[in-house]
């Protein structure tokens, strides 16, 4: 029974945390640093280039720990990407660090830290991030607070101070990132920002999550053609999981408002900005089986709202079905099949968004 339950949730936290699995390089003194990894190798097929081929990459991470005193303590992590799908000649722009950032954790008073960081709009979105082969539909990083991102200050409190089990919230704070004036990529601006997150996992295995954010909106993303002139950026998410008894469901709505990226063209003119307001659907079920194999089924949906001159179109949705299969604790392999049920049409061929399926296979040895 015991090796079942371990079983049951040891896939989906591989997937989603970096250091399950880290191997302890040095203690002494009160000071420790973790060592872990990831190496993801990777292959998809589809039709869509962007989505065809070597798609493997290598994450390497150290988080460490230093004792201050009986109730204070502080802490770091390093987290590092490199994609192994480039040849030695090519530049080192698929070289980039995911996570790094420094704080202090104060008992059950909770974990206060700065640096980069995922974004707590991140928090709900995570339960029902979980397909195979991963996603390219996910929040991107330098977008606000709900992916990875710079000069955010985090504050995290589990347990609710000790009195609570399984009641989690987090607060966070986000200064202003420009982009150079010669460069301008409106899609990693953006202006002072907060947000806060919460959540509740009952010992049954059922949890809720919610998330809200806002940041201001910078003067290149203002001035862009498609939702130009709005100010605030905001997105909501809340999500509801039930992981036990070798069962993961988990499904997940949201809103942004300001905050989607897209690029199209009108009038024979290619066009950048963001979609008034998006919808976002979300679903997944997994099953456990004792014997290592975990069969996944997913559901993905977004539609952009309110979009300036197209109105309402959607911006991706597909099936995905595939199943993983763990040999021990650290390896595993997976096969996914993502079946797209978007339409070509003028849309989605001038905004670069496929519509075409796409396989994948993979092998994840994780430390």
């Amino acid at each position: 029974m015991i090796h079942r339950k371990i079983l049951a949730v040891m896939i989906p936290a591989l997937l989603s945390s970096g250091y399950v699995n880290s191997a302890e390089i040095y203690n002494k003194d009160g000071n420790k640093v973790d060592l872990y990894g990831t190496i993801n190798l990777k292959h998809q097929c589809s039709k869509n280039t962007d989505d065809d081929g070597d798609k493997s990459y290598i994450r390497i991470g150290f988080k460490g720990e230093t004792q201050i005193s009986d109730l204070l303590s502080g802490y770091g992590q390093l987290e590092y990407n490199v994609q192994d799908n480039i040849s030695e000649k090519e530049s080192n722009s698929g070289s980039q660090p995911h996570v790094g950032f420094a704080g202090f954790k104060f008992s059950d008073y909770g974990t206060l830290d700065y640096g980069r960081n995922y974004g707590v709009g991140h928090d709900p979105l995570a339960w029902t991030n979980f397909l195979p082969m991963g996603r390219n539909d996910s929040p991107q990083s330098n977008n606000g607070m709900i992916g990875r991102s710079n000069d955010l200050v985090t504050y995290r409190n589990s347990n609710l101070f000790g009195l609570l089990d399984g009641f989690d919230f987090a607060l966070q704070y986000q200064g202003k990132n420009n982009t150079d004036k010669t460069t301008k990529d409106i899609k990693t601006e953006n202006g002072r920002g907060v947000g806060s997150s919460v959540s509740y996992t009952t010992p049954m295995g059922i949890g809720i999550s919610a998330a809200y954010t806002a940041a201001n909106r910078t003067d290149n993303q203002k001035s862009a053609y498609l939702g130009s002139g709005h100010n605030i950026a905001e997105t909501w998410a809340a999500a509801i999981k039930y992981d036990a008894n070798n069962i993961y469901l988990a499904t997940m709505y949201g809103e942004t408002h300001n905050n989607t990226y897209i690029k199209n063209n009108v009038e024979a003119k290619s066009v950048e900005g963001v979609v008034n307001k998006e919808q976002k659907f979300e679903a997944v079920a997994q099953y456990q089986f004792d014997f290592g194999l975990r069969p996944s089924l997913s559901y993905i949906q977004s539609i952009g709202k309110q979009i300036t001159h197209f109105n309402h179109k959607e911006l991706y949705k597909y099936v995905d079905v595939g199943t993983y299969y763990k040999f021990n604790t650290n390896l595993l392999t997976y096969i996914d099949y993502k079946i797209n049920l978007l339409e070509k049409n003028y849309f989605t061929g001038n905004a670069g968004i496929s519509t075409k399926n796409t396989i994948g296979l993979g092998l994840i040895y994780k430390f």
